[in-house]
Order: C-alpha cells, then sequence, then structure tokens
C-alpha cells in the first residue's frame, strides 16, 4: 500500500520559514518524479515544485528564489524548504508521486498571517 505522509506544516508570520517533508512507502521512491502543489482556498490545485528522478527541479514562478525542494532517496523523503513565506502562501500542501501511476499525500495546512 502507497502512502505519503507529510508533515510540517503550522502557522507562521510573514516572512517566517516552514520544512514540509514527505515521507513515502509502497514506491520505489528513486524512480519517482516528485512534487509539491498546493490548494488555497477557493483556488485550483497548484503545482509548486517538482524534483525527478535525476534530481532537476522546478518551481512555479512565486517561490523562485524562496523555495527549496529535495529528495533524500536513502531515507525515502521528500522536502520543501520555504522561506519568506507570504500570506498568499497559506494553502493545503500535497507530495505528489508521479511515474506510471500517480499518488497524493493526505495534505499540510501551511497559515502565512500576522
Amino acid at each position: 500500500q502507497v502512502q505519503l505522509a507529510e508533515s510540517g506544516g503550522g502557522s507562521v508570520q510573514p516572512g517566517g520559514s516552514l520544512r514540509l517533508s514527505c515521507a513515502a512507502s509502497g514506491i520505489i521512491f528513486d524512480m519517482y518524479t516528485m512534487a509539491w502543489y498546493r490548494r488555497a482556498p477557493g483556488k485550483q490545485r497548484e503545482l509548486v515544485a517538482a524534483i525527478t528522478n535525476g534530481g532537476e527541479t522546478d518551481y512555479r514562478d512565486s517561490a523562485k528564489g524562496r523555495f527549496a525542494i529535495s529528495r533524500d532517496n536513502a531515507k525515502n523523503t521528500l522536502y520543501l524548504q520555504m522561506n519568506s513565506l507570504k500570506p498568499e502562501d497559506t494553502a493545503v500542501y500535497y507530495c505528489h508521486a508521479r511515474r506510471r501511476n500517480e499518488y497524493w499525500g493526505q495534505g499540510t495546512q501551511v497559515t502565512v498571517s500576522s
């Protein structure tokens, strides 16, 4: 059974930082392209950042220079370091795994507010 378990969300003031983690099980982690998506209230889910099994990364424009996606294949874990957080980053953040199939985590809430 595939499980993607996110952690690290929470509430932070503007300008603060959070580090999200996604622990994967039930998949051959290092063969999957991994990504973080988010869904803000009243909006569609959007891609935040992705990393291929070869380590190539891609970011949405609003995340460039502030967020960093990384993976530790030995630990089957995906990370998202988020710095200089803004209120518009408030959303539920989802871990995503894609190869022939795709899988989603349950999500972790990130709230940026003063």
